[in-house]
């Protein structure tokens, strides 16, 4: 084997991976039986159920190649059995009922059981347990198993749970194996029932998984896969190109236009179930209305779509994306820079005499992150509003907003794979909630009796009122619906997957 330099490595970034002094992962491609991912966020944690990272809709796709969860979808977001093959609700709705796949083995070859799946609901559940979703897994409780069968009581009714079971920290851990190695030994030595297993993580680098030859779904096509974490859009952009990399997710939409056009690649973009929004923290200036719907209606986000993204967006005017089943058409924020002149004038700034706030954002996450940001504030200083960029990684992005420190404002990609109002506009806007930065009684008034909505019209009419509200105060700044681009070679098959980011238990080689 040829030696090569650190340096060589570090500057060319192409024929391997670096694991540390002296090591170094040759990373195969597609045309054998690997297929490598330049993915554009980095793993911090191997427990997809707790901690804040559980709640990045980005990493999931990393986590469903090594857990399965509760119930599966599939790549247009249609449920389908996971781990779970039937569940639902007594008539009465005041008991839930699941039945638990035979015939599935964890990783270490032990055999997957119904009690992994209470120990995993009860964990949970737990609100001291570290999951951020705990609220929503704490409403059912003393579980009975009989056999595969598994019944459990409705301590308070969640209209959302089994949609939750698809969706984020809905996975199914190793009761045993857990107990037995604890926290630390676990993300030392990860497993799950998913299509790969863990075979070397080196972290802010990359994890090499291998095909789990036992998978329940079926062995999955390839028998490597090398996520390479490479937040840097410009980088990964040097992945595919250079061939590296077998496949790229989210790089910039002229690159994606190039790129696709040369011989051996080829590309697909898709709408997603993400959207680009700014959170408003009820703070400092975001407390004057005029502010708020001055910053609201001078972004021309057509403009943005059109000349930042290449037409690869949709604008929208909520937290509701077309998809989401309480999207409602009706609700517009048009843009009007002159009448945001008016807002401001009227709380006494202008162009000569700005308000002045923070706004905070990713650069490479997502296509034009930063580049958006920088629109906007151009568009904003025209009518009286002077912002300062700050640029942080996404990790920081959920610990600020965990502690309820965001600036007043920041950008930011909000994935909702299941397209309820809860998991976007609720969880988003809900005082309560450790997802949301806002915190006003008027809305939390009219968010909270709908948690709990038996009546599923009277819930989804009662979440399209919120929103019609909450573009009226300008509580929030929405801005598109994201179309994912997806960078490829032609030895690969990729289906693209409407939750945002393809997972490779769904490719193939190409034939």
């Amino acid at each position: 084997m040829i030696e090569l330099s650190r340096r060589q490595l570090l500057q060319g970034g192409l024929a391997g991976l670096l694991v540390g002094p002296g090591m170094m992962v040759t990373a195969a491609h597609a045309e054998g039986s690997t297929v490598t991912i330049a993915y554009n966020v980095n793993l911090p944690s191997w427990d997809p159920t707790t901690g804040l990272s559980a709640v990045n809709p980005t990493i999931q796709a990393i986590y469903r190649s090594v857990f399965d969860q509760f119930i599966g979808q599939k790549p247009d977001l249609a449920f389908q059995p996971g781990l779970l093959t039937e569940w639902g609700w007594s008539d009465d709705k005041k008991q839930v009922f699941m039945t638990v796949r035979d015939g599935v083995k964890w990783h270490d070859g032990s055999p997957f059981t119904a009690e992994d799946v209470v120990w995993s609901l009860e964990r949970a559940g737990k609100m001291d347990g570290g999951n951020p979703i705990a609220f929503i897994w704490s409403k059912i409780g003393n579980f009975k198993v009989d056999g595969n069968k598994i019944t459990a009581d409705v301590l308070q009714f969640e209209p959302t749970l089994f949609k939750w079971m698809a969706f984020l920290t809905g996975y199914v851990m190793p009761k045993a194996y857990y107990e037995k190695v604890g926290a630390e030994g676990f993300e030392a030595k990860p497993i799950g029932t998913g299509p790969y297993m863990v075979d070397q993580f080196e972290r802010n680098a990359f994890v090499r998984l291998k095909a789990n030859p036992d998978y329940w779904g079926g062995k999955p096509a390839f028998d490597t896969v090398v996520f390479k974490f490479v937040p840097d859009a410009t980088s990964r952009v040097a992945e595919i190109e250079s061939g590296s990399s077998d496949v790229t997710v989210d790089v910039p939409f002229e690159e994606y236009d190039r790129l696709k056009a040369k011989d051996g690649l080829a590309g697909v973009v898709t709408p997603v179930s993400d959207i680009g929004m700014i959170f408003l923290n009820n703070d400092g200036p975001m407390l004057d209305k005029n502010v708020r719907m001055a910053a609201a209606i001078s972004i021309d986000k057509k403009a943005i779509v059109d000349k930042l993204l290449r037409g690869y967006a949709t604008p929208i005017s909520t937290l509701e994306a077309p998809e989401y089943v309480a999207f409602d058409p009706a609700i517009v924020v048009e843009y009007d820079p002159e009448k945001a002149k008016e807002l401001l004038k009227a709380s006494g700034f202008g162009p000569d005499n700005p308000v002045k706030f923070t706004i905070q954002t990713t650069r490479g996450l997502k296509p034009k992150d930063y580049e958006m940001v920088q629109a906007i504030v151009g568009m904003w200083r025209k009518v009286g509003i002077e912002a300062e960029i700050e640029v942080y990684e996404i990790a920081k992005h959920y610990e600020l907003r965990a502690a309820d420190k965001l600036a007043p404002a920041a950008f930011y990609n909000w994935g909702n794979a299941i397209g309820d109002p809860t998991t976007s506009t609720g969880f988003a806007m809900f005082g309560p909630s450790p997802h949301s930065v806002w915190n006003t009684d008027d809305l939390d008034g009219m968010i909270g009796p709908l948690w709990g909505e038996a009546d599923e019209k009277k819930r989804i009419d009662g979440w399209k009122a919120v929103d019609k509200y909450i573009a009226e105060n300008a509580y929030v700044i929405p801005l598109i619906q994201y179309q994912q681009p997806i960078l490829f070679k032609k030895t690969v098959k990729v289906t693209p997957n409407v939750a945002g980011s393809p997972e490779p238990a769904q490719m193939s080689p190409a034939s």
